[in-house]
C-alpha cells in the first residue's frame, strides 16, 4: 500500500472505520479521523518522553509526533517490517502518527454490527476501547482514539 490520503465519502451508511493491525489483532478507528496513510520513515527521537513517544517525523514540512500504539497499549514488542505504517490522524492537539503493524482495510460498519465494551475484569485496556465490531466473522476492537492517543 503505497501513502494514501483519505477523503471522506459521502452518502453511505454506516460508520467508515479503517481497519489496522497489531499483532494477529484487528483493530479500527474512525475513517473520519484519519488524515493519511504513510510508509515508516525516519524518526527523531525526543529525550526524556514516554516510551510509547517514538519521535517526530517531517511531514511535508510539518513536524508531527509520532507514538508506538502497540507500546501505548501494553501489547509486546515487535519490530517493524514492510507492512508497518504511520496512520496520521487529526486531534484536539494537531496531527498525530500511530505506527501499526499493518493497515488492512476500510469497512463499513453498521450500528448492529458494533457493541458496546464488555465489562474486563482489571479495566485496564477498557478505558481506550469503545466497542467491538463483529465484521464478516472476525472481532474489530474499536479505539477511543483520543484516549489511546494521550501521552
Amino acid at each position: 500500500m503505497e501513502e494514501l490520503t483519505l477523503t471522506e465519502s459521502a452518502g453511505l451508511e454506516g460508520q467508515q472505520t479503517v481497519v489496522f493491525r497489531l499483532g494477529p489483532e484487528s483493530y479500527g478507528i474512525d475513517i473520519f479521523r484519519v488524515n493519511e496513510i504513510i510508509r515508516l520513515r525516519e524518526i527523531t527521537p525526543i529525550p526524556r518522553t514516554g516510551s510509547h513517544i517514538r519521535g517526530l517525523v517531517n511531514l511535508r514540512g510539518k513536524t508531527i509526533p509520532v507514538i508506538d500504539l502497540r507500546d501505548r497499549l501494553g501489547l509486546p514488542y515487535q519490530e517493524e517490517t514492510d507492512t508497518s505504517r504511520i496512520i496520521v490522524v487529526e486531534t484536539e492537539h494537531g496531527n498525530i502518527g500511530a505506527i501499526v503493524d499493518a493497515v488492512s482495510e476500510v469497512v463499513t460498519l453498521t450500528d448492529e454490527q458494533v457493541e458496546p465494551t464488555p465489562q474486563l475484569v482489571g479495566d485496564g485496556e477498557q478505558e481506550v476501547v469503545r466497542g467491538i465490531a463483529k465484521a464478516e466473522g472476525r472481532l474489530i476492537t474499536l479505539l477511543d482514539l483520543d484516549r489511546a492517543l494521550a501521552a
